[in-house]
């Protein structure tokens, strides 16, 4: 029988304190927490000992690459509750540690006042705690003036008061060197930057960006559309893949198995005689003309989004290059991509398991890298559940180690736990289910997850309201005050939302009985008169500006559900991270007309330490403003007017 003995050496040689219930901590430190970079991280512990000693606790904190330690003393609240903080001044990856020790000196004061008050003689114990200054010697100069200074007052006068300084306390506390120092294990952080909680982003398919029918659309068309999106407030403007498409078994029209001639197929079949996932393809443009989109979106104050899609077309240069990268049957046929009860002729997969999977995952994140060269720092990945997590852990950290700014959109619509893992081990944001939650109840209920601890501190949510592959139900009816309601939503509810074009059309037609579109662009090249009669694009404007107006919709976390005598009108109230700005949202589910009373008598509002309960509401589209009765107010949605009302609480 196997048994493990502890010897007395072992015992001994173990640290004094126990450091337990750390927050915040994903699965006990196996992934990092995620936070925004010059925004405070909060930390708290357990933190005891045996005895009466006193105990001092210190967070430190240091940037992976980094050797050198930061270090932040933490307070102690109430049992054993230990609170510190700091500040992660770049962007990149964190590591953090809880430090425990004895303060020795302390404990010999808190001793020495006792018996102080109980009269007892104090003289061994006046020598006992001079002696321990001439110990001191890590605290720096300052420290080791105060330090000298009092122990001369001290052997001058034979008065104990220099001894009992709060002064000389705290030059003490940094100059000892404790000899029971108990350091936690080390716990990861990332530390990303603004864009990766915030943004509204605009989905749009290149080659249908012309004027013409029938023509392929190119990168200048794509910036001639530039100042239409950016005149609705976008911040990310995302490309579904802009590669060469295969001719080997190239989908047609509305996914037929065979193509005519002229389809121009679907992007993700990606790779061709004219290049794989590194080439433009090339009646977009050539690589400089992309580069010059990348340049005129950053003038138009937004970002380049590319669809990085793990796949090829059997035509891809890897298939000749690297055959042993794929897998096929034992007929020596092509093993072709499949998701049952789907199959995809026109793509086939790359073999992580191949003996050479080694080489793959190194081409794969030079491919990154080689986007990263041409002005992109972020990147939505199609499908990443359906390959290994340890590849997408790896890529990652490998990834933003070089570029910590760049961030990782995960496209999984899957099984919770794998949308959740996806999140833990590295992707900066993550697509939702919130394109399914239409009733009230389902609603409140998603995003208390979504809110809750820990979710919140790994899961960073982007509300897309419709998709290439997503024409929802709710909005096969084309009703105007649907789509504002869901776009309305996405963009209060979390901080990241998108749309994919044509939603600002009120483009709604389905395969019948299914959630796709009919005739979808990702089979054809379409023509949009963008401005035609109809569109949303004021009412998506003036989302988008109350979001940059207002820091409280820059952030999913701090909400809060208000409950409302209707179960088909939704109101939340959103704080912002530093307390300075607040909104309630009021939105409607149905299309008839509600009028309902707002309950806003136990929320508050402002600063920590000066918090007050809401006194009127601010109209965020017309700046009106209605003072709170009763602690409430009475409103009235028409949805087809607008089924939203959002209002900035004043104290």
């Amino acid at each position: 029988m196997n048994k493990t003995t502890q010897t007395v050496e072992s015992a001994a040689s173990g640290g004094a304190f126990h450091i337990e219930d750390i927050y915040p901590l994903i699965d006990g430190g196996r992934f990092p927490v995620k936070r925004i970079v010059g925004e405070r991280v909060e930390v708290w512990a357990d933190i005891y000992r045996d005895g009466h000693d006193v105990v001092a606790a210190a967070l430190v904190w240091r940037r992976e690459r980094d050797r050198e330690w930061r270090r932040e003393p933490m307070t102690h609240s109430s049992n054993d509750r230990w609170g510190g903080s700091f500040v992660p001044d770049l962007p990149g990856r964190y590591v953090y540690a809880i430090e425990a020790w004895t303060d020795e000196f302390a404990t010999w004061r808190h001793g020495f006042e006792l018996k102080q008050k109980a009269g007892a003689d104090l003289t061994l114990d006046a020598l006992e705690g001079a002696g321990m200054l001439t110990k001191a010697q890590a605290g720096g100069h300052a420290a080791a003036a105060i330090i000298l200074r009092q122990c001369e007052d001290f052997l001058r006068t034979g008065e104990t008061a220099p001894l009992l300084t709060d002064e000389l306390k705290n030059a003490m506390a940094v100059s000892q060197l404790p000899p029971d120092l108990t350091r936690s294990p080390l716990f990861p952080l990332v530390a990303d930057r603004p864009r990766a909680r915030y943004g509204a982003w605009y989905e749009m398919v290149p080659r249908s960006q012309g004027k013409l029918p029938g023509q392929h659309g190119t990168f200048r068309d794509s910036i001639a559309r530039l100042p239409d999106i950016a005149a609705m407030g976008f911040d990310v403007v995302y490309l579904t893949p802009i590669h060469p498409i295969g001719h080997t078994n190239r989908k047609g029209r509305n996914n037929a198995v065979t193509a005519a001639e002229g389809d121009p197929g679907s992007p993700y079949a990606i790779g061709s005689a004219e290049g794989g996932h590194d080439a433009v393809h090339p009646e977009l443009g050539t690589l400089q003309d992309f580069r010059d989109f990348v340049a005129a979106c950053r003038q138009h104050d937004m970002e380049v989004a590319l669809d990085f899609a793990v796949q090829c077309s059997p035509d891809h240069p890897w298939l000749k290059e690297h055959p042993q990268w794929f897998r096929r049957r034992p007929d020596g046929s092509m093993r072709y991509a499949e998701n049952p009860p789907k199959k995809y002729e026109d793509i086939v997969n790359p073999d992580f398991s191949s003996q050479d999977a080694g080489a793959l995952w190194n081409a794969l994140r030079d491919v990154v890298l080689f986007w990263i060269e041409q002005g992109v720092k972020i990147f939505r990945v199609d499908n990443p559940h359906t390959k290994p997590f340890r590849f997408w852990e790896w890529l990652i950290h490998d990834v933003q180690l070089r570029h910590p700014d760049v961030i990782f959109l995960a496209e999984a619509f899957t099984r919770p736990k794998l949308m959740q893992g996806l999140a833990k081990l590295g992707f900066t944001q993550s697509y939702t289910y919130f394109t399914w939650r239409t009733q009230k109840w389902e609603l409140e209920q998603y995003l208390s997850e979504l809110v809750a601890y820990p979710e919140h501190d790994y899961y960073r949510p982007n509300f897309f309201v419709n998709t290439p592959d997503i024409l929802p139900y709710h909005l096969q009816g084309g009703e105007e005050w649907m789509f504002k309601s869901r776009v309305a939503l996405a963009a209060t509810l979390s901080s990241t939302y998108g749309i994919y074009n044509g939603f600002e059309l009120l483009e709604h037609e389905p395969i019948p009985g299914r959630e796709e579109y009919l005739d979808s662009e990702k089979y054809e090249i379409k023509v949009r008169d963008w401005d035609r009669p109809g569109n949303i694009k004021p009412y998506i404007r003036d989302l988008n500006r109350a979001r940059r107006e207002n820091t409280a919709l820059q952030q999913t976390s701090q909400l809060r559900f208000v409950p409302v005598d209707d179960g088909n009108v939704i109101a939340f109230v959103k704080e912002s991270v530093n307390q300075t700005n607040s909104v309630v949202a009021a939105i409607a589910l149905s299309r008839e007309v509600h009028e309902f009373w707002l309950p806003l008598g136990d929320i508050e509002v402002g600063m920590a330490g000066d918090r007050r309960h809401v006194a009127a509401l601010e109209n965020l589209m017309t700046g009106e403003r209605y003072p709170l009765e009763w602690g409430g107010i009475r409103l009235r949605i028409d949805p087809v007017r607008d089924p939203a009302l959002l209002f900035r609480c004043l104290a």
